[in-house]
C-alpha cells in the first residue's frame, strides 16, 4: 500500500450545551481529523486531544504541530498499519496524535480489501451496550433532571463526573432517587490527592460500580495503596497509556478495572494489547470517550465489542452531545451502539457537513514527498 498524501482537517463540533469536567469547561469541541490518501483507498482517523493540556499534554494545535513538522515526514510511503508506530517511536510521547495517523492508515489498508475494523480487531458482538458521562452540574436538581433524561433514552449505566466539594452529595442524591439498581460510577479525572483518601471512602456507601482515575496520573502506588483502603473499585484512566504501563497498574494493584481509551494508549493495535493483557489476568475493562465525532465512535464500537469489554461504553449516541456530526448518525437503540460492518471503521464524513464544520485543512506529504493534494 502506497501513501499518495494526508490531509489534516480541524473542524469545529458545537455542543449542545456545555460539559464540565475537572480538567476543564467545554462549548465546542475542536476536532482533528486525518484523511490518508492511498494507491487503493483513503482512510480516516481521528486524534483526541482537547484543546488545552489538561487532560493530557497533547492538545489540538500541538497535535497538528507534530503531525506536520515530525509524524507525516517519518512515515514511509509504503507502510502498513502495524508499520506507523515503529516509525513514529523516535518521537518520545504524543499517543493521541500517532494513533489518527495510525487509525487512518488502518482504515485505508482495511478499506483496500473489504475488511470491517470490528472484524480485524476480534468483536465478539453485534451492539455494545452504551452508558453515558455526565458532567458537573449548578445544582443537585439540574442533574437529577439531566440523569433522568438519560435513563429515559435507555442509557444502562450513568457515570457522574466529580470534584472536591461535588462528590457525596450529587452521588447520594441521584442513588436516593434512582435506586440500587442503577449501574452508577464516577470519574474524578485525577481531582484528588491521597490525603483525600477518607472523604473517598465516604463514597463506598453507595455501592458503585468504579470510581475512575481519582489520583493524579503518574501515581500507580498512591492508587495501589488508595484501592486497600477503599471498597469501590479503582479505575485507571489517565495513567494507562501503554500496555506496559497497565501491566505495572496491575503487577502493583493500583486498578481493579482499565479505561481503554485509543486515543490515548497510541491507537487499536495497542489498545487490544491492553485488552489481552487484561483479559489474561482477570481485570475488566471497558472503553471511554473523549467526546469524539463519529469517525472516533465508529472505531471505538469496534474494540468496545472485543470479549474482554464486559462493562458499559462511554461511545453514546453523538446526539448526546452534537446537534450535528461528521458522519451519518449511528444505529442507537435500546441502550446499545450496533458496531459498524461496513470496510475500514465503517464511517466516513459527509463531504458537505465536513466542509461547512472545517476551520482549517492542510495536505501534506509523507517522507521526503512535497506536499500536494492528490489528484481527485
Amino acid at each position: 500500500m502506497t501513501i499518495e498524501a494526508i490531509e489534516i482537517r480541524k473542524v469545529a463540533l458545537p455542543l449542545k450545551e456545555p460539559f464540565r469536567a475537572s480538567v476543564g469547561v467545554f462549548c465546542a469541541r475542536d476536532v482533528l481529523l486525518v484523511r490518508v490518501v492511498t494507491s487503493d483507498a483513503e482512510g480516516w482517523g481521528e486524534c483526541v486531544a482537547l484543546p488545552e493540556p489538561r487532560y493530557s499534554a497533547e492538545y489540538v494545535d500541538g497535535a497538528a504541530d507534530l503531525l506536520r513538522r515530525f509524524l507525516v515526514p517519518a512515515l514511509p510511503p509504503s507502510v502498513d498499519a502495524h508499520g506507523v508506530a515503529p516509525a513514529l517511536a523516535p518521537f518520545r510521547g504524543h499517543p493521541m496524535a500517532k494513533a489518527a495517523l495510525e487509525t487512518a492508515v488502518l482504515d485505508a489498508q482495511l478499506r483496500a480489501r473489504g475488511d470491517s475494523l470490528g472484524r480485524y480487531l476480534g468483536a465478539a458482538r453485534q451492539r455494545v451496550a452504551c452508558g453515558v458521562s455526565v458532567g458537573i452540574m449548578g445544582s443537585v436538581p439540574e442533574l437529577l433532571d439531566a440523569v433522568a433524561g438519560y435513563l429515559a433514552q435507555g442509557y444502562v449505566r450513568i457515570k457522574l463526573k466529580i470534584e472536591p466539594g461535588w462528590d457525596i452529595e450529587p452521588v447520594r442524591a441521584v442513588r436516593e432517587r434512582f435506586g440500587d439498581d442503577l449501574m452508577l460510577q464516577v470519574d474524578a479525572n485525577g481531582a484528588y490527592t491521597p490525603a483525600d483518601a477518607r472523604h473517598l471512602a465516604g463514597l463506598d456507601a453507595f455501592e458503585l460500580a468504579l470510581i475512575e482515575q481519582p489520583l493524579a496520573p503518574g501515581d500507580l502506588l498512591g492508587h495501589a495503596r488508595l484501592s486497600r483502603r477503599l471498597a469501590t473499585p479503582i479505575c485507571l484512566d489517565e495513567s494507562i497509556e501503554s500496555a506496559a504501563q497497565a501491566a505495572a497498574a496491575i503487577s502493583l494493584g493500583a486498578a481493579a478495572i482499565v479505561n481503554v481509551k485509543p486515543g490515548r494508549v497510541g491507537g487499536y493495535l495497542e489498545a487490544r494489547r491492553i485488552h489481552d493483557l487484561c483479559q489474561a489476568h482477570g481485570v475488566a475493562v471497558w472503553c471511554g470517550d473523549m467526546l469524539e465525532s463519529g469517525i472516533g465512535r465508529a472505531a471505538n464500537l469496534a474494540l468496545a465489542a472485543l470479549p474482554g469489554f464486559t462493562l458499559p461504553a462511554d461511545t453514546c449516541a453523538a446526539e448526546r452531545y452534537f446537534a450535528t456530526d461528521v458522519t451519518e448518525p449511528l444505529d442507537y437503540a435500546d441502550g446499545h451502539l450496533t458496531v459498524p460492518t461496513g470496510p475500514g471503521i465503517g464511517a466516513a464524513p459527509v463531504k458537505e457537513v465536513l466542509d461547512e464544520l472545517t476551520l482549517a485543512s492542510e495536505w501534506l506529504g509523507v517522507g521526503d514527498r512535497k506536499a500536494g493534494r492528490p489528484a481527485s
